[in-house]
């Protein structure tokens, strides 16, 4: 009886362009752009406050560059460090040092590449001390939040969450040379803004920060403590930013979005609260709070920039 040999067919090898497409988008991916994308939304109405009007095309782009650049690098050595955990949690399983797309020596290597980019950029097309604050940024987060406080503290993201606050520094260093007051408000707003924001999306994935290992505050305190906590912030973020108005002296349509917005906002983490404490956490509207947070910071930065703007046009 004859008998029939299988051979098992190896699948064609992809093409070098496809190769090629595959490590960008992992290289991409490392940067965390949806972060970037945020950060940025920042920078531009800061520039734009600080300027009294446009900054100027050359000014906006070489910043943006810097600063995306900046991120990218403090996204990308994050994912360098924080790679065991990564790998732990389902939130974060798809990156690209957890599924070995980019290996962890190159990741490393591409992350300092960035650094020393961004601090060229900004240093040879807006001055050193954008360079010196987008550095700093850098450090930052990497050493003090992700080596130092990440896996230590409950209040990990209160503190480290800075980092994410220094855009508004860097676009109003890069148009002034220096720093004032009402940049220091915008880095107030993000910074109070950044637990309610944050601490929503770990009220969802608590068990993976928990499996992780990482003290996030919804992991060791209860549901109500965590939703007052950030009831509490999201008071204190509307406060700061309706302070802008007269330290900045904005015209009218920023105080009355910032009043909307803040309204809005805050109507959002009492009602989490509220719910909370009456029926327990629902997850799905942790959520939606998560997201309207990130709709408020956009909004309430572009009534800033239009603000501005406008002024400058009817003047």
């Amino acid at each position: 009886m004859a008998t029939v040999e299988l051979v098992e067919l190896s699948p064609a090898p992809r093409s070098a362009p496809r190769r090629a497409v595959t490590t960008i988008r992992a290289y991409v991916g490392l940067t965390k752009p949806r972060i970037i994308e945020l950060l940025l939304v920042t920078t531009v109405p800061s520039m734009v406050l600080a300027a009294h009007g446009w900054p100027g095309w050359r000014l906006l782009t070489v910043t943006l560059v810097g600063g995306s650049l900046a991120a990218g690098s403090a996204n990308s050595l994050n994912c360098y460090v924080d790679r065991d955990i990564d790998s732990v949690m389902n939130r974060t399983a798809n990156r690209p040092l957890v599924t070995a797309a980019v290996p962890p020596n190159r990741a490393l290597v591409f992350g300092a590449v960035l650094a020393v980019l961004a601090t060229g950029t900004l240093s040879w097309g807006a001055n050193l001390l954008a360079a010196a604050l987008a550095t700093a940024a850098i450090a930052f987060y990497v050493l003090v939040y992700t080596l130092g406080l990440k896996r230590r503290t409950s209040q990990n993201i209160v503190w480290g969450g800075a980092a994410g606050c220094a855009p508004v520094l860097v676009g109003w260093a890069a148009v002034t040379g220096r720093i004032s007051l009402a940049p220091v408000i915008l880095f107030a707003i993000v910074f109070f803004w950044t637990p309610p924001h944050f601490w929503a999306l770990a009220l969802r994935f608590r068990e993976d920060y928990a499996r992780a290992g990482v003290p996030m505050l919804p992991v060791v305190a209860s549901d109500r403590t965590v939703t007052r906590a950030m009831a509490g912030y999201t008071v204190a973020t509307v406060a700061v930013s309706l302070l802008l108005w007269p330290v900045a002296g904005t015209g009218w349509l920023y105080p009355v979005a910032a009043t909307t917005l803040g309204a809005w906002f805050l109507q959002g983490a009492l009602g989490l609260h509220r719910q909370t404490a009456r029926t327990g956490l629902d997850r799905k509207a942790a959520m939606r709070l998560f997201h309207r947070s990130i709709s408020y910071l956009t909004l309430l930065f572009v009534a800033l920039a239009v603000d501005v703007l406008a002024g400058r046009w009817l003047r």
